[in-house]
């Protein structure tokens, strides 16, 4: 009995398994476009960012150069015999970037006789041909025709030569796409003096501000697990700093802490607290710390309600079990609920560490990154637009990212697994 019993089950996986196979494909044929268009969103910006990292690339790059140039025509021509003076003025529209094979054509209105001609040009059917070669940045080089009117000038009706717009051509090799590469974006972040500095900024700032949201966001969440009056209230006050608008909060808390005529320091002042006004955004080393703990007051009721909702969860038994037999409120906390909030607390300091380590918009509102306060992130957007360097921003842009992966990759090492994984 039991083996055919074996043999029933053998052959009913091997009916199944064509189907379960066709599912399958199935399955991912219906996902393949969600996940292409992930991929496609995600990865070329930061391929492109990889790519930039490795080229001499500045903003006036973006573009390849390419010849500009200006007709100017003058003169007065009321009757035959009259000439027009034309002058084209071409330059490269790059300052440091030669144009090659420039070539410029313009018609000739009917009517109109070449008496005289730049030697770069020649006509041929009605139309000026100019060769100008390889047009030097920074050079502008000029061009003169001179046109003489014939009685079929007028007897026609033609426009006037100004009104015809010359055609220039030319190519020129764009920085951005051509395959070659360097190093040198690198190098200029690592020799740069200040660049330890900001390395060591940006792992105070990111370290102090996630372990302060963390710390924050689990003293709420204990101090709203007990029941009292209006504690609903309390729980969506609590919020307040999370949802409010960035650049709200940021001027609000620069309008308190100002030396002069902010609340903070009046307060301190009339309490004894400080003989003199502190210049809390502006003085280095305080800077800082002020910014530290902007990032964990406004980011703290993330971790407030990921943690009140682990914390709902726990069963009260052991806690009821350990109060009974004497164990303080502390003593319950700490051997009780703390180990089973470990995998929550690992997992938001994940989150949090990579989303502030990537914090621009806060330090940037409060202190432009002055004052000991220049993160990674603020350096990427003073390289990249203040000095319009985009190789040396995507650079350092290139390093956060190396560096948050290898804190992701030692993270799931190292983070406590849970039981049967």
């Amino acid at each position: 009995m039991t083996g055919e019993r074996d043999a029933e089950l053998i052959d009913a996986s091997k009916r199944i398994g064509p189907i379960a196979r066709r599912e399958m494909r199935l399955a991912y044929s219906m996902l393949f476009p969600t996940v292409a268009a992930v991929l496609f969103v995600v990865l070329i910006p930061v391929l492109a960012n990889f790519w930039i990292s490795v080229k001499p690339v500045e903003l006036a790059d973006l573009r390849a150069a390419k010849p500009l140039v200006r007709e100017r025509a003058s003169g007065d021509v009321a009757k035959a015999g009259d000439a027009y003076q034309i002058e084209y003025r071409v330059r490269s529209s790059s300052p440091k970037d030669p144009v090659f094979d420039v070539a410029l054509t313009d018609k000739i209105p009917k009517g109109l006789n070449v008496v005289k001609i730049d030697p770069l040009c020649m006509t041929e059917a009605e139309t000026i041909k100019c060769y100008l070669g390889t047009l030097e940045p920074k050079k502008r080089q000029s061009i003169k025709v001179t046109l003489s009117a014939t009685p079929s000038y007028f007897e026609s009706g033609a426009d006037p030569p100004k009104d015809t717009k010359p055609l220039i051509t030319g190519h020129a090799p764009n920085a951005l796409t051509s395959l070659e590469f360097t190093f040198e974006n690198f190098r200029k972040i690592f020799d740069a003096s200040e660049f330890w500095e900001v390395l060591w900024v940006s792992m105070v700032y990111t370290v102090f501000g996630t372990g302060g949201a963390l710390l924050l966001g689990l003293f709420a969440a204990q101090l709203l697990m007990t029941a009292f009056p209006g504690r609903a209230f309390l729980r969506g006050l609590f919020l307040f700093p999370y949802v409010s608008p960035v650049i709200a909060v940021a001027f609000t808390w620069i309008f308190l802490l100002d030396p002069f005529s902010g609340t903070m320091n009046a307060i301190l002042q009339q309490t004894g607290v400080t003989s003199g006004p502190i210049n809390f955004l502006g003085k280095r080393g305080v800077a800082l710390w002020t910014v530290i703990a902007f990032e964990a007051w406004r980011y703290f009721p993330l971790a407030f309600l990921f943690i009140l909702a682990r914390m709902q969860s726990l069963s009260a038994d052991l806690d009821e079990a350990a109060e009974m037999d004497g164990a303080t409120p502390f003593q319950r906390f700490w051997y009780i609920s703390l180990p089973q909030l470990v995998g929550i607390l690992s997992t938001l300091f994940l989150l949090r560490f990579i989303w502030t380590f990537n914090k621009f918009d806060d330090i940037f509102l409060l202190t432009g990154g002055a004052s000991g306060t220049r993160t990674l992130t603020v350096n990427v957007y003073e390289q990249a637009f203040a000095l319009s360097n985009l190789g040396a921003g995507a650079a350092v842009a290139v390093l956060i990212f190396f560096m948050l992966s290898i804190f992701v990759f030692c993270y799931f090492w190292l983070a406590p697994k849970e039981e049967g994984m």
